[in-house]
């Protein structure tokens, strides 16, 4: 058995808040079921077989969110192949797009859609928006609009905004509030530092996984199964 450390968040009776499983390398918090992660070519090569197959006290790879596009003609050069190789080895995945505020919006959406061909059990489109890029904030919600809206129309189904806390608050509250929200968040245990409704939480960026040579984002889905099963492409 593989030796863990647990930490208490007020009393020694208190379920533990999140554990360190040193295989992953982090702390990975309780009371989620589905745990995921999200890769490009950062992470280089993956042997996707090992990541399907570790394991550790129940927790192993659920899900996994791959970069697809950035900009209006950027693919990410593991994309394909992180696409291919996820599929074969049966791990719900999902596809997002790195938005930048200057450029057009419906163009950026072409860049994806003509990119990322979706299929039955996978996730949905994600946006990923996080830099202002010397754009007006009207200018940018704009161009976010244009992107969700045309993603929306193509795959009939409500595209994911990953973004963090900061900019969250700062620039988007309020105006995407009828998108699933996936929050980048590193500083609390159990759960985010946010006080509205979100789908998946990325909680580390310093993650270990078999077949994956590099550090890798950790995530976890708010739901349970069935919610998380209502989420794939039907």
């Amino acid at each position: 058995m593989i030796a863990f450390l647990v930490y208490y968040t007020t009393s020694l009776f208190n379920r533990p808040s999140h554990i360190l499983y040193p295989a992953f390398g982090i702390d990975i918090p309780q009371n989620y079921l589905l745990h995921g992660i999200d890769v490009s070519r950062y992470q280089k090569v993956i042997d996707w077989n090992d990541v399907k197959e570790m394991e550790v006290e129940n927790i192993k790879i659920g899900f996994v969110f791959i970069k697809a596009t950035e900009g209006i003609n950027k693919v990410d050069a593991r994309f394909r192949r992180n696409w291919l190789h996820a599929e074969k080895e049966s791990i719900p995945k999902g596809a997002y797009h790195y938005f930048i505020p200057g450029m057009s919006g419906k163009a950026q959406a072409d860049n994806f859609i003509e990119t990322v061909k979706l299929k039955k059990g996978d996730l949905p489109p994600v946006l990923d928006v996080e830099e202002r890029y010397g754009a007006t904030v009207i200018e940018m919600q704009q161009k976010i609009n244009e992107w969700l809206q045309k993603v929306e129309e193509h795959y009939k189904v409500k595209p994911i905004i990953y973004t963090n806390i900061s900019f969250y608050n700062t620039y988007l509250r309020g105006s995407f509030d009828k998108y699933p929200l996936w929050i980048a968040h590193y500083l609390q245990a159990d759960k985010p530092r946010i006080n509205i409704k979100w789908a998946f939480w990325q909680h580390s960026e310093r993650g270990r996984v078999n077949g994956i040579k590099t550090p890798v984002d950790f995530n976890v889905f708010a739901g349970d199964s069935a919610e998380f099963q209502n989420l794939l492409q039907p």
